[in-house]
């Protein structure tokens, strides 16, 4: 449904309207556009993008002020908020195979953590994914990859989230609804400056 106001004579105008078109407003300015379906909403890339912009939006307000800081510059390039440029400049490293910074520009010079080791169990629509961090663990936390293969080479188009270490350096994961299959699990761990490490060796979990 279509809402609309109308003051001093002005319109405003959101939503969508007969399932064909559009309303909305951006940085102030009102558009319409043909309403758009996804083909495939859950598509592997779709996925692997919107978990990389859920970990960055919950660990923005973690970052501190010295690491806000250094992107108001490119908030200020773009004429975007400081969270918005860390949002768009990581997702943009992202989609190119690269890990997220919490400061601009990105270093990656730390030295890369070591592979932690993976298990999962399967239950009933959901497999538990426990990383257990190696000798040297990261400094921010691990991207966690999903295939229904054996095998496989993890990368951000098959990557299902992107979780934070906790205090010992480990992580943990449930990955659900998942139809009832075996899945291989592995996570790549990396720094706070974008340097990842190598990836755990893969384990299975048979979902029911």
């Amino acid at each position: 449904m279509v809402k609309v106001a109308a003051p001093m004579l002005s319109l405003d105008a959101s939503g969508t309207i007969a399932n064909s078109m559009t309303f909305s407003k951006w940085k102030g300015r009102n558009y319409v556009r043909t309403r758009v379906i996804p083909a495939n909403p859950r598509s592997p890339k779709q996925t692997g993008i919107r978990a990389m912009i859920s970990f960055l939006s919950k660990q923005w307000a973690s970052l501190g002020p010295y690491h806000q800081a250094t992107w108001e510059e490119p908030a200020k390039q773009s004429n975007v908020s400081p969270f918005n440029a860390y949002t768009a400049a990581n997702a943009f490293d992202w989609r190119n195979g690269l890990y997220p910074s919490k400061s601009y520009p990105a270093a990656r010079s730390s030295a890369a953590p070591s592979a932690p080791t993976v298990s999962a169990s399967g239950a009933q629509r959901q497999a538990t994914i426990t990383i257990t961090k190696g000798a040297t663990p990261p400094t921010w936390g691990y991207s966690i990859h999903r295939s229904t293969t054996s095998g496989f080479s993890p990368s951000w188009t098959n990557c299902i989230a992107l979780v934070p270490k906790d205090s010992t350096g480990n992580a943990a994961y449930i990955d659900t609804p998942l139809p009832a299959g075996t899945y291989y699990y592995t996570a790549i761990p990396f720094n706070d400056d974008g340097k990842p490490g190598t990836a755990a060796t893969q384990a299975s979990a048979t979902v029911t």
